[in-house]
């Protein structure tokens, strides 16, 4: 893929490397790094960038892959490697076992103390669940994904969630200090950092829809009606400075430059760009957060768990934002018809969000899911009408906090963020 091929975040500067030595001109192979690792593959309906930053990259310790190493060493500041890699040179190949045929009793369904977890088709659940099948131990929490279930068996696939994907990493040196006197530490190994944990849950199963929505998916730990809840405003933000900084990047690059657009779920901050020239009309669930908020040109409250339909004209919007929101919606099927119908043909769909939110009312298919399953849930919305095409997703991981920011000496790591796109057909 090009640089053109995806829309990404844009990567801002952070803190010095803790007990580093002097910035250097160019890398080396004894000196430390902070480097952007963005990893990039398709699904069948879907593109995808997740870009980890790892902060303190040791050039003679740590593992990179051959294929990029040669790349960045003797480099400036902001030089980039890329490699494309063919399934099986990255990440293995599903190995001839990985897919195997359980009793349905193999999975513990009370594994998680004090719930009770139904295994469905597309999810990932830690291998723990399965323990005592061979190789597998109570305590692992690798990922396993669950691909059938029936009365008597299940299948599962053990398989890495990017095996058998072509996969391109790119790497980018951010910054590069001399290493100073170390002792001890441990090997990081790239590969494993980068595409560990996380990257490639979002897509489905041979492109069959994951099955999110069973088990009471929309239930909230507080099921009244969300108009007490939200009446007093709160003007205090869920997320650090530096991921509302990625966001309002990501709004500059995929919005258009001018015309008139939604945010939904509106509150205090649209996390806009702030030379932007769009018209902003807000929808949320509290009149002085959004009174205060500079970016909106008007605004009005709506409750869209009672009342999902959108007080405007069919295409009325050239894009629409939803920001740290759509974990609250217990009728996002109905909303995301609601917001096809208000944009108009070719205009962009922004959701954004994070690891915070209000407990009390977020819903409970979110909560139970792993963070890189989240997209994958958005993606379900978007997919189930085909009202949306160009569909893309992206996360961004491990940018340092900006050092003033209230919380860095609790949390030098600014708070992760991810973000689901498509166009209105």
């Amino acid at each position: 893929m090009n640089d053109d091929a995806l829309i990404g975040f844009g990567i801002s500067d952070g803190d010095d490397a803790p007990s580093a030595g002097p910035p250097l001109e160019r890398s080396n192979g004894h000196a430390l790094a902070r480097i952007a690792f963005t990893l990039e593959w398709q699904c069948e309906n879907a593109r995808h960038r997740d870009t980890l930053v790892m902060p303190r990259f040791n050039f003679w310790r740590d593992i990179l892959p051959p294929e990029l190493e040669a790349g960045l060493l003797d480099q400036p500041r902001g030089h980039r490697a890329r490699h494309r890699f063919a399934p099986g040179e990255l990440i293995e190949n599903p190995a001839p076992d990985a897919r195997r045929r359980l009793p349905a009793r193999a999975f513990n369904r009370r594994y998680r103390k004090g719930s009770f977890v139904e295994p469905r088709a597309g999810r990932f659940y830690p291998r723990g669940f399965i323990a005592g099948t061979a190789g597998i131990y109570p305590g692992d929490v690798r990922p396993f994904r669950v691909t059938g279930v029936g009365e008597d068996a299940l299948e599962i696939d053990l398989s890495h969630p990017l095996a058998g994907r072509s996969l391109s990493l790119e790497a980018r040196l951010e910054a590069i200090w001399a290493a100073g006197e170390e002792h001890g530490g441990r090997c990081e190994d790239v590969v494993e950092r980068v595409c560990g944990n996380g990257p490639g849950m979002q897509a489905r199963w041979r492109n069959q829809p994951t099955d999110f929505f069973s088990d009471l998916p929309f239930t909230r730990l507080a099921p009244e009606p969300d108009a007490a809840f939200y009446a007093l405003p709160r003007h205090t933000e869920l997320i650090d400075a530096q991921a509302s900084a990625q966001i309002a990047d990501l709004h500059r690059r995929l919005l258009p430059a001018q015309g008139h657009i939604l945010d939904l779920g509106a509150g205090a901050h649209s996390r806009l760009p702030s030379d932007t020239r769009l018209r902003v009309s807000g929808l949320g669930m509290n009149a002085a957060e959004m009174a205060a908020n500079p970016a909106l040109d008007g605004h009005q409250v709506q409750d869209l768990n009672l009342d999902p339909h959108l007080p405007w004209d069919d295409a009325h919007f050239d894009g629409a934002i939803c920001c740290l929101s759509v974990e609250y919606l217990t009728r996002p099927f109905e909303v995301f018809a609601e917001l096809a119908r208000v944009l108009r043909p070719g205009s962009p769909l922004v959701i954004s969000f994070s690891e915070h939110w209000h407990a009390p009312k977020v819903v409970r298919v979110w909560e139970g899911a792993h963070p890189f399953e989240r997209p994958g849930i958005v993606l379900e919305y978007l997919l189930r009408e085909g009202l949306f095409r160009d569909l893309e997703t992206c996360s961004l991981r491990g940018l340092p906090r900006a050092p003033d920011d209230p919380g860095h000496a609790l949390c030098a790591t600014a708070d992760p963020v991810y973000a689901v796109w498509g166009h209105r057909r």
